[in-house]
């Protein structure tokens, strides 16, 4: 099955050049080279072409000098992580010859800690995420709470067998050929406590505790998740005067299936004891996916009161969102919803769930899962 991705690169493209980075296997290359099918691709994955360029990077300059006469871009170089020497070729290309590249990488971490060249606001940054809702022909939403999205994964005849394989290959050892850690068993008993805390809030001093590993230790390689993409801290929303919200951060790994894996969950069913947990994962990329595509500034955070109220996500200061396993929401369901109004003004207080049709009470809306997502794909709740 081809995916019709929701990112569209193509006009952006023709005026300006991008960084577009996401993890491994999200569908960068197969996104670039369906779009772009003449343009010149360049995969420093590939051993020759990383030793002739590595060796010589002047190369890239005199070959696309040979064809800059008749051809503006963009060209692509694919994992440019590899060989950030490269940026002072591009960067010159850009401005002697007008040429527009797309760069794309599964981390930016090696560019800024090597303070290489990111050609000084000449490109900009967009992200590709694993697969949405509304990008998947007859969408299941079990298979993406058990299996996640990642596109080879999602349609795989044993995607729990690949999800192994890739938490194992890319999750750990490629972080470690990439020098980003020291010591893999640190960091691999690391990634399964992150696993079992995905969701909630993050006490770096109990997770150290748990791995074995100082608090600091604990602190760097949650943010070393987040620069290779493999996750995202959920910041609270902290402006609420008449209840005093908590400050600690919630953690998010990029894909379901991999949080899945690396906690040694299967078979997550409605009304089994982590399928909401799972849901609530699955929301909050969704909404992630959406900011980022189409560029909607508005932050994405979440609001607990010391006190115990609380609301899943909150899209700026407008809408906010509970995300329920139950199949009938009642007014307890939604009570972090109500007391969070009393201070912002939301235009959509919504509860996602398993309800059978869409209710509304007084003037909270409850959506089914699918009736959500389609209203948030359609645009419905920009501003």
């Amino acid at each position: 099955m081809i995916y019709k991705r929701f990112l569209s690169l193509e006009e952006e493209s023709k005026h300006r050049s991008l960084f577009l980075f996401g993890p491994r296997l999200t569908g960068k290359t197969f996104l670039l080279k369906k779009t772009f099918p003449e343009a010149p691709y360049y995969d420093l994955l590939l051993s020759d072409l990383f030793m002739r360029l590595s060796s010589q990077p002047r190369i890239l300059r005199e070959e696309i000098y040979a064809i800059s006469s008749e051809f503006k871009g963009p060209v692509i170089i694919d994992e440019i992580q590899k060989l950030p020497i490269l940026l002072d070729e591009v960067h010159h290309l850009i401005e002697e010859k007008g040429v527009h590249f797309i760069l794309t990488g599964s981390s930016a971490r090696k560019l800024k800690r090597e303070n290489v060249n990111l050609l000084g606001g000449r490109a900009r940054t967009r992200y590709l995420f694993p697969l949405v809702s509304a990008e998947i022909t007859d969408f299941n939403l079990i298979r993406a709470l058990n299996y996640g999205t990642i596109p080879a994964i999602y349609l795989s005849d044993d995607p729990e067998e690949d999800l192994i394989a890739y938490c194992g290959n890319y999750l750990q050892q490629e972080i470690l050929e990439e020098g980003l850690v020291r010591r893999i068993e640190n960091f691999s008993r690391f990634l399964k406590t992150a696993a079992f805390v995905n969701t909630e809030l993050v006490n770096f001093e109990v997770i150290a505790r748990d791995c074995a590993v100082p608090a600091r230790t604990v602190r760097e390689y949650f943010y070393l998740l987040e620069d290779t993409l493999v996750g995202a801290l959920l910041y609270p929303y902290r402006k609420t005067l008449k209840r005093k919200p908590i400050s600690r951060a919630k953690f998010y790994f990029f894909d379901v299936g991999v949080a899945n894996t690396l906690a040694e969950r299967r078979d997550i069913h409605p009304k089994k004891e982590l399928f909401g947990k799972a849901l609530e994962h699955f929301i909050f990329l969704e909404l992630r996916s959406y900011l980022s595509y189409t560029r909607d500034r508005r932050e994405l955070s979440f609001w607990r009161s010391r006190t115990g109220y609380e609301v899943d996500f909150l899209i700026g200061d407008e809408l906010g969102i509970e995300v329920k396993a139950a199949n009938q929401v009642d007014r307890r369901d939604f009570k972090g919803l109500l007391a969070l109004s009393e201070e912002l003004a939301l235009k959509h207080k919504i509860v996602v769930s398993m309800d059978e049709r869409p209710r509304k009470a007084g003037d909270v809306d409850i959506l089914p899962v699918n009736h959500f997502l389609n209203k948030l794909w359609d645009g419905a709740f920009i501003r």
